[in-house]
């Protein structure tokens, strides 16, 4: 197989927030939980779903994740494999206008997504390569998601609150526990990182 750098076997799940912060926080919530929530914030017909996008990571800082053009999206996020989430029934979004709708299937239409390049104001979403996944809640683990970041420092921050954090916990076990019982409880970081830069 040819390596092709306008595909990606990946989805990225990235964090939004009017901040670096904001979204930096967000991201530690998904970690600490093990788990990404769906939403139906924008999806027409009120379903829930967890949203990707497949465009490859090299590209991510031309467009999407881009803070001098149009982007909703922050540099953090999950990433996963395209296959993995195939098999649990994640699929491409279908670009359509918004009258071909009520055409499909009940049980596909939390896959539509409004396009209308020929109206006066276009609406065309495309640049977002788009995958969802119809599901109230997605578990992922350091087995099956990477983490995205934006930097080594950033990456290393992360890094560094998990210790502070782990041996905080500890103390507090220690308090209670022989030192050797109370290290047993320590969780090991575990996560991959993706640095985008």
């Amino acid at each position: 197989m040819h390596i092709r750098p306008d595909i990606s076997d990946k989805l990225v799940h990235f964090t939004s927030g009017d901040s670096s912060e904001q979204a930096y926080q967000k991201l530690k919530s998904i970690i600490s939980q093990r788990c990404l929530i769906g939403s139906s914030e924008k999806l027409k017909g009120g379903f829930r779903c967890v949203c990707f996008s497949e465009a490859p990571l090299i590209n991510l800082s031309e467009g999407l994740v881009n803070p001098t053009a149009y982007s909703r999206y922050s540099p953090f996020g999950i990433l996963v494999s395209k296959k993995w989430l195939f098999n649990l029934g994640g699929r491409p979004v279908i670009y359509q206008s918004d009258n071909e709708y009520d055409a499909f299937p009940e049980s596909i239409r939390w896959r539509h997504v409004r396009y209308e390049p020929n109206i006066d104001n276009p609406i065309d979403f495309t640049w977002e390569r788009e995958w969802r996944i119809h599901i109230e809640s997605l578990r992922i683990d350091f087995h099956n998601a990477v983490i995205v970041m934006p930097d080594d420092k950033w990456a290393q921050r992360l890094h560094d609150e998990h210790k502070e954090e782990q041996d905080f916990k500890i103390y507090q076990y220690k308090q209670v526990l022989d030192e050797d019982i109370a290290e047993q409880y320590r969780e090991e970081f575990g996560w991959r990182i993706y640095r985008l830069n």
